[in-house]
C-alpha cells in the first residue's frame, strides 16, 4: 500500500494549480516573494516530581504570503489555506510600491534529502512515550541517594512545508524533528544544585527510546549536578578560559554569528559590517555555518535543513577562514540588496512569520592541538565546560555568559568546580583571542534555540576545545 503524499494536508481546500495561479495573481506587483504552506503537528510528554505533569499534542496550518519590492516587504497569513484567503492577504502586497526591476530568479531547484518524511508522532504509541519517562525517573532516583528530583521530557514536531513562487517555482519539505531532556537535582548537607542533558535532532524517536541514549542522558545530568555540589565561589577578573568542545559553541554562535548575517551587516549596524577580507580573528580560526550537517544515524542535525524556508538549499558557508572574514549569511531579500547569491539562510519559526536570515548549524572547525596540551599551558584561570543562559547585544557582540559546569586551573591542571562564574565580552575581541584550537570539534547533541526578532528556530551549534588568552570572568568569590 503507498503512503499518503504529505503534501495532501495542505491541499484540502485548494488544488496545486489554483496556489500557481493565485500566487501569480497577487504577486504581479513584486519582484520577490512566496506563498509558503505549511502543516505542523507536535507533542510533548513532561514527567517531574515523580508524576506525568504535562501530555500536550496540537496541529495546525495555515499559510504566510509574501511580496517584495525593492527594500519594501508586504507579509500577511491565515490558518486557513483557501484561495479566500490567499486572495484577501494579497490585498495587503497592493500597498507595496509597484517593483521597477526585474523579477529576481528563482533558487535552484534540489532533489536532496537530509532526514526522513516519516513522523516521529506516529510511529510509537502514547503508553510507550510515558513509560520511557517513568523509567528515567526510576533509574535516575536509584543511581544515587542525593538525587531528590528529576525530570525528564520528550517532545517531537513533524512539519510539512511547500513554497509556491509566481514564476512557477514549487518546492516542498517534509520536516521532523525529536528532542529527550533529562534534569536532576541533587542535595547533600542541605546544599541543591542542578545538572541537565538533552539530545535530539531531525529524526525519530528510535534512538531515544534504546537503553544506551537515555542511560547516557542521566549519566551526564548526575554528573553536572554532583560536581556541582562540590563546587566553590568563582573567581572574578581577568584570566585565561578554556572552553570545552561541542555546546559551549553556543558563546560562538550567540557573540560572533548573529553578527555575521545579512540583514545586520547590509544595514551597517553589525561589528563585522563591510570588512570582507579584513582579518577579524586569530590565525587558525576557521567558522563555517552548514545547513546540511548529518548526525545520528545519517539524519539530518537539529539546524539542518534540506532547502531554507524561501526554497533555497542548504549548503556550507565559509563565514571566517584563518581569521579572515569571507562572508556573511543571506537570505533572499538581503542577498538581492546586496549583489551576493542567497546562501540558503532564510529561515522563520512558522507561516505566521516572514523569513530573515538565520544561522543553521554553526561551528568553528577544529585546529591541531591536543585538548590536553592546552590545558597543560595554563598557569591560571578557569575550564567553561557547560553554559547555560546568557545575554548578547547582536549589535556589538558584547555578551554575559553563566557557566553550569566550570573549573578553576592551576599549573595546567583541573581544580575545583567552581559555581557562579560568568564570561563577559565581546564576540570579535574573543576571535583575536584565541590562542589555542584543539582537534576535537564536535557539534551539540541536538537542543539548541535561536532567537531572533521574536522568532525562535532549532539551530545547532559546534567547537573545538578551544584557549583564549584573556577573558572577564565575574564570579562571587
Amino acid at each position: 500500500m503507498t503512503a499518503p503524499d504529505p503534501r495532501s494536508l495542505l491541499y484540502r481546500m485548494i488544488t496545486p494549480e489554483e496556489a500557481l495561479a493565485v500566487t501569480r495573481e497577487t504577486l504581479n506587483r513584486c519582484d520577490d516573494g512566496e506563498l509558503y504552506m505549511q502543516f505542523i503537528a507536535s507533542e510533548m510528554f513532561a514527567f517531574d516530581d515523580g508524576r506525568l505533569k504535562t501530555a500536550d499534542y496540537s496541529r495546525d496550518a495555515g499559510f504566510g504570503l509574501r511580496g517584495l519590492s525593492g527594500e519594501m516587504t508586504g507579509f500577511a497569513h491565515a490558518n486557513e489555506i483557501s484561495l479566500a484567503a490567499i486572495r484577501r492577504a494579497g490585498e495587503t502586497l497592493q500597498l507595496l510600491d509597484p517593483a521597477k526591476g526585474q523579477p529576481a530568479p528563482p533558487p535552484r531547484q534540489s532533489n536532496r534529502h537530509l532526514y526522513t518524511d516519516a513522523s516521529p508522532l506516529d510511529a510509537i504509541p502514547f503508553e510507550r512515550k510515558v513509560k520511557l519517562l517513568e523509567t528515567i525517573d526510576a533509574a535516575a532516583r536509584a543511581r544515587d541517594p542525593r538525587v531528590v528530583q528529576v525530570s525528564a521530557s520528550l517532545s517531537a514536531s513533524w512539519s510539512v512545508i511547500e513554497i509556491v513562487r509566481a514564476d512557477g517555482f514549487v518546492a516542498h519539505d517534509v520536516r521532523p524533528l525529536v528532542r529527550l531532556n533529562v534534569g536532576i537535582v541533587a542535595e547533600s548537607n542541605g546544599r541543591r544544585e542542578t545538572g541537565s542533558f538533552g539530545i535530539g535532532g531531525r529524526r525519530l524517536y528510535d534512538d531515544l527510546f534504546l537503553p544506551e541514549t537515555w542511560n547516557r542522558a542521566i549519566d551526564s545530568a548526575l554528573a553536572q549536578a554532583l560536581v556541582n555540589l562540590d563546587s566553590v565561589a568563582a573567581p572574578a577578573g581577568e584570566c585565561q578560559v578554556l572552553l570545552g568542545p561541542g555546546w559551549p559553541g553556543v558563546l560562538l554562535h550567540e557573540a560572533v554569528g548573529h553578527g555575521l548575517e545579512g540583514d545586520f551587516n547590509r544595514k551597517g549596524t553589525s561589528a563585522f559590517s563591510g570588512r570582507i577580507g579584513e582579518r577579524v580573528g586569530a590565525p587558525g580560526v576557521t567558522v563555517i555555518d552548514d545547513g546540511t550537517l548529518l548526525g545520528q544515524g545519517g539524519q539530518g542535525r537539529r539546524g539542518s535543513l534540506s532547502i531554507d524556508d524561501e526554497g533555497t538549499p542548504t549548503q556550507e558557508n565559509v563565514l571566517i577562514e584563518d581569521g579572515i572574514l569571507k562572508g556573511y549569511m543571506q537570505d533572499r531579500l538581503n542577498a538581492r540588496l546586496m549583489g551576493v547569491p542567497a546562501t540558503g539562510n532564510g529561515r522563520r519559526e512558522s507561516y505566521a512569520h516572514a523569513p530573515m536570515p538565520r544561522m543553521t548549524n554553526t561551528f568553528m572547525q577544529a585546529g591541531n592541538d591536543n585538548p590536553d596540551e592546552l590545558l597543560s599551558r595554563m598557569k591560571s584561570g578557569i575550564f567553561a565546560k557547560s553554559f547555560g543562559g546568557g545575554q548578547v547585544d547582536i549589535v556589538s557582540g558584547k555578551f554575559v555568559f553563566s557557566c553550569t559546569e566550570a573549573y578553576k586551573v592551576e599549573n595546567g591542571k583541573l581544580g575545583a568546580p567552581i559555581k557562579g562564574a560568568t564570561l563577559i565580552g565581546d564576540g570579535p575581541t574573543v576571535l583575536t583571542r584565541v590562542i589555542g584550537i584543539g582537534n576535537d570539534m564536535a557539534i551539540d547533541e541536538g537542543v539548541g534555540i535561536c532567537g531572533k526578532g521574536g522568532q525562535s528556530v532549532p539551530a545547532g551549534v559546534g567547537q573545538p576545545t578551544l584557549l583564549v588568552e584573556a577573558l572577564t570572568v565575574g564570579g562571587t568569590g
